[in-house]
C-alpha cells in the first residue's frame, strides 16, 4: 500500500512546519536575516525597518524555501507540495524525487537573485522566502508527467487538466513578472522553478545535447 506521506514529501512537510514554528517564536528577522535569500547590492539604505542590510550567502539559494512570510503562504505551498508530489514521489522513487526538488528549488533561487538585485540596483531590496520555486518545479513535472489528469479548481470550481493547467499558469506567471501584477510575490522564481525543472526532465529523458549516463524517464 503507497503511502501518503513518503519519506521526502513527509520530510518536507516537517521540516517546513518546524521552522515556521521557530520562526515564530523566535519573530522572523532572526531567521530572514541569515536564511533569506538576499540581492547582491551595495546600497547603504536598510529596507523596511532593518537595521541594516542582509548580505548574499551562498546558501541562502537553499536556506530560502524553508521560511514563509505567513500560515497560508506555509498552507499553499505545503498543501500542494503534497497534493503533487506524492504521485511524483511514487513514480520516481524518493532520491530522484529530492533531486528533482533540490534543483528546482536552487533554479527559482539563482533567477530570482538575479531579479532582486536589479530591482536593488534601483533602490529595492527585500528578501525572498518560501518552497513555491520547488512547488512550481513539481507542477510544471506532474503536468508533464500526467498531462490529462483532471484538477478540481477552487475558483472557478471546475475540473481541468493538468497540462492545461500548468500552460494557463505558467502563462499568467509570465504576464504578472512582466507587468508587475500582484507586487510582492516572486513570479520569476516560479518561472525558475519550473524552467529548471523543465530542463531537468530534458536531461534525464536524454533530449538535450549534454546527455545523461543513463536515462530516467521512457516517457
Amino acid at each position: 500500500m503507497r503511502s501518503n506521506f513518503p519519506p521526502v514529501i513527509g520530510f518536507l512537510l516537517i521540516a517546513n512546519s518546524a521552522i515556521f514554528l521557530l520562526q515564530t517564536a523566535v519573530g522572523p528577522a532572526a531567521l530572514f536575516e541569515t536564511f533569506a535569500l538576499w540581492p547582491l547590492h551595495s546600497d547603504t539604505a536598510a529596507p523596511f525597518g532593518w537595521g541594516r542590510i542582509p548580505e548574499f550567502q551562498p546558501w541562502q539559494v537553499v536556506s530560502y524555501a524553508f521560511l514563509h512570510g505567513n500560515l497560508l503562504h506555509l498552507f499553499v505551498n505545503l498543501f500542494a507540495m503534497w497534493m503533487l508530489g506524492v504521485h511524483l514521489e511514487h513514480a520516481w522513487g524518493s532520491r530522484t524525487f529530492a533531486l528533482y526538488f533540490a534543483i528546482c528549488i536552487i533554479g527559482a533561487g539563482l533567477v530570482q537573485l538575479f531579479v532582486a538585485t536589479q530591482a536593488a540596483a534601483d533602490g529595492h531590496i527585500y528578501p525572498t522566502v518560501g518552497a513555491s520555486g520547488g512547488v512550481f518545479g513539481i507542477l510544471l513535472a506532474f503536468g508533464m508527467m500526467f498531462p490529462n489528469y483532471r484538477l478540481m479548481l477552487l475558483f472557478p470550481p471546475i475540473p481541468i487538466k493538468a497540462k492545461y493547467f500548468v500552460i494557463a499558469y505558467g502563462a499568467f506567471e509570465l504576464f504578472a513578472g512582466i507587468t508587475g501584477t500582484m507586487a510582492g510575490i516572486a513570479h520569476f522564481a516560479h518561472l525558475g522553478g519550473m524552467a529548471a525543472g523543465f530542463l531537468t526532465i530534458q536531461y534525464w529523458r536524454g533530449r538535450l545535447p549534454l546527455k545523461p549516463r543513463r536515462r530516467r524517464f521512457d516517457w
